[in-house]
């Protein structure tokens, strides 16, 4: 029996319609947001916003931020919308400034965190959010001070040797051949991971089947790029499907590696001064305390050596890979490189000390400029916590409102790099460098939320 009309067709059309209705007005109703506050936005489209490539995966979001960013040209921020959620890119490098470092306390928390549930995603570095994130900062970077550096040299320089041995192998000397630069890059971006975090002689180079190269490279391939995409922009999504940060097998791998060392660790006695001992050191001091529902213990301790070995060894391999591929295009940078690495070592004496490589300006530039054309986070999000007024501008961003910016769209703006497309290390000699704004170069991020370099 129908029961609005007397037809069941009829019935059914009718709330069919009604429910699409009711739907359409509620994922656009925010779709005003910007333009009642006077913002210029990108146009969104009903129920899925400025979202739609990244949904059917023909862009990224870096690519599509980027977009964005050139679509604004002139205009210091834009306004767009991922679902029906409005977001702010901003674009004016004064106002970068301020969002990453001198307003930062109105903008302390990045905005995408995976599900809590998903203790290794949620609970790490790079995700957690205030306060425990600037205990676990303040822990985590005496990991990098100069001199723990200094001693790592050693266990890199035993990765070097791995490396130049499975290079000689490959008879390499004729004109020519072919190499596969990231499956190499990787390999090594592995060895040294694993020895200088983690303690373990993976040697990659030897044993192709290496679990931390394997893991590695799953954890951000292609396979796995919906996953990543649910758990960083849809989060509803991600809890339903059960997705995690890593991935459910990476995640096992690391639990059994990780809780593996530390035991031995601990009753050996050993001490590396690596990440397995800070860690250590944590459990030991802050294991029984519950601070914010984080805990020095479990999986919340995992999730900060799984971050450093997940974004170590993408970011390392990737950027190693892209440098020699540039630099097997421009043969004339390549030489001019190389003639500063050998003159280097002539000083100090065929070693590769800490002084000495600092001391390699000219790698500085090429490094740089690989990291413009090839920037590891295509963009950086934040959430602003407070709010806040734009400085000479009537807008006021509401606390809640997630704030972006196009790493990818300023490293490629021709006002601040010239012939963008071109790779040209000359753009970060010291007087090019002095002549630039200082925020629009962020391979690394800057301010207290900067990666730890």
């Amino acid at each position: 029996m129908a029961f609005i009309t007397p037809y069941w067709i009829l019935d059914g059309m009718i709330v069919l319609t009604a429910s699409i209705t009711v739907a359409y007005l509620y994922m656009t109703r925010k779709f005003k947001y910007w333009k009642e506050r006077g913002v210029s936005e990108i146009s969104p489209i009903p129920f899925l916003g400025n979202f739609t490539a990244c949904i059917f995966k023909k862009k990224s979001p870096g690519r599509l931020l980027k977009e964005f960013y050139d679509q604004a040209k002139g205009q210091p921020y834009v306004g767009f919308f991922i679902f029906d959620k409005p977001l702010l890119l901003v674009r004016d490098h004064e106002l970068v400034k301020n969002v990453l470092t001198k307003d930062f306390n109105h903008f302390s928390d990045r905005y995408f965190t995976p599900d809590e549930t998903d203790r290794l995603g949620y609970a790490n570095l790079f995700f957690i959010k205030n306060p425990m994130w600037r205990m676990l900062r303040l822990n985590m970077t005496s990991f990098f001070t100069p001199g723990k550096l200094k001693k790592m040299l050693e266990l890199i320089d035993e990765c070097a040797e791995n490396l130049v041995e499975y290079l000689d192998s490959m008879n390499l000397g004729s004109r020519g051949k072919i190499m596969e630069v990231k499956e190499l890059s990787g390999k090594f971006s592995t060895d040294v991971i694993g020895s200088t975090a983690f303690g373990l002689s993976t040697n990659s180079f030897k044993n192709p089947d290496a679990e931390f190269c394997k893991y590695g490279k799953m954890i951000f391939g292609p396979a796995r790029s919906f996953e990543i995409l649910a758990v960083t922009f849809m989060p509803l999504l991600s809890r339903l499907a059960g997705f995690t940060l890593f991935g459910k097998q990476t995640d096992a791998f690391m639990r059994k590696v990780f809780w593996e060392t530390i035991a031995q660790r601990i009753k050996s006695g050993e001490r590396r001064n690596d990440l397995i001992d800070i860690l250590i050191e944590l459990k030991k001091n802050h294991g029984d305390k519950d601070i914010e529902g984080f805990k020095f213990n479990g999986d919340d301790l995992l999730a900060q050596a799984g971050i450093f070995f997940a974004a170590g060894y993408e970011t390392s391999a990737t950027t190693m890979a892209f440098t020699l591929y540039e630099l097997a295009l421009h043969p004339e940078i390549q030489n001019r490189l190389r003639e500063e690495i050998l003159q280097a070592l002539v000083k100090s004496d065929g070693k590769a000390t800490y002084e000495m490589l600092m001391s390699l300006s000219y790698l500085d530039m090429v490094l740089f400029e690989t990291l413009r054309i090839y920037p590891p986070l295509e963009y950086l999000q934040r959430l602003t916590t407070k709010v806040y007024n734009i400085p000479n501008s009537s807008l006021v961003i509401e606390k809640g409102t997630p704030i972006f910016i196009s790493v990818r769209g300023l490293h490629f703006d021709p006002d601040y790099f010239p012939n963008p497309e071109k790779f040209d290390p000359e753009r970060f000699n010291e007087d090019n460098k002095r002549n630039r704004p200082v925020y629009v170069h962020l391979p690394f991020g800057e301010g207290p939320h900067a990666c730890i370099e």
